[in-house]
């Protein structure tokens, strides 16, 4: 088992940082403040690990919380899912192009989402209100319609799909599980939900696939990032962070071959927490899939 450190990249201590992204197209990365409502772009090329701060990146209010920002077909182009509905983000355009409140309870939001292979988008919804169990549902969105996927999930997190596009890869945070399912890609449906493999000193969170089709699992409460065989479930290696919830990962760089990995620092007095860090390890990622409305 070969075992990595990672670094900080941007050393503002976030709220709830999430949902990071590499779009290759635009050799750009992203990220969201959940808890702060704010998206943040960078070019991870141009900057150095002694330079990069919140000076050097583009933000953009939404004025909510949101759960995840999801790069588009259209380069530069993201689907932004907040707290009251999707919306699209071109630059600074911000344009709202489907409501949930008839989805969402009051006390709910949107949580992870990510584009399957053919760019449908999967969203989870999450409690943002104190005083509330952890309830959402796992929706589809495919074209105009909504479906939802796996009802009565906790905390709908990480999302992956395997190379052959056959699996897919689910964590519901609380349940401290990564779920696998049957995956059909013509129809984007799931099925045969059983249980890959448990988490055990934390509770998984955000997560990513590289081209061997490992997983890789941020561990909130953990202070790592675990690489997992999506056919096993074994553990194959660990990456560890210096914050101590650690909430999910992407690849990113010209080689791929680079983690990003977000943290929360919210209620944290931790140096590094709900930092961003980076990590160079032995293997090499796939770019995302992209929302196509």
């Amino acid at each position: 088992m070969k075992n990595f450190t990672a670094k900080p990249l941007i050393k503002t201590g976030y709220r709830l940082g999430e949902s990071p992204f590499y779009d290759p197209r635009t050799e750009k990365c992203s990220f969201v403040d959940i808890i702060a409502g704010k998206l943040y772009v960078f070019s991870p090329e141009e900057q150095t690990e002694d330079d990069i701060s919140d000076q050097n990146l583009e933000c953009i209010d939404f004025g909510q919380q949101i759960g995840a920002a999801v790069p588009m077909k259209t380069p530069g182009d993201y689907l932004v899912c907040g707290t009251d509905g999707l919306y699209t983000c071109k630059g600074k355009e911000i344009s709202k192009v489907r409501d949930m409140t008839g989805y969402f309870e009051t006390f709910q939001r949107s949580n992870d989402a990510k584009a399957d292979p053919k760019g449908r988008l999967f969203l989870g919804s999450s409690v943002w209100e104190d005083g509330h169990e952890a309830s959402g549902n796992l929706y589809r969105l495919d074209g105009n319609n909504i479906k939802i996927m796996q009802p009565n999930t906790r905390i709908s997190n990480g999302m992956a799909w395997n190379a052959k596009r056959n699996r897919f890869f689910f964590s519901d945070s609380p349940y401290s599980a990564i779920f696998v399912y049957d995956y059909d890609e013509s129809t984007g449906d799931i099925t045969n939900r059983r249980v890959l493999f448990e988490i055990e000193g934390g509770t998984p969170d955000g997560m990513c696939i590289d081209s061997e089709d490992n997983l890789w699992v941020a561990i909130w409460g953990g202070s790592r990032i675990e690489k997992r065989s999506s056919v096993t479930g074994e553990l194959l290696g660990r990456i560890d962070v210096p914050a101590q919830n650690t909430t999910s990962c992407c690849f990113y760089g010209k080689d791929m071959d680079t983690l990003l990995i977000t943290s929360s620092g919210e209620g944290l007095l931790g140096e590094y927490d709900g930092c961003v860090f980076s990590c160079k390890v032995d293997t090499k990622g796939c770019p995302p899939d992209y929302v196509v409305l």
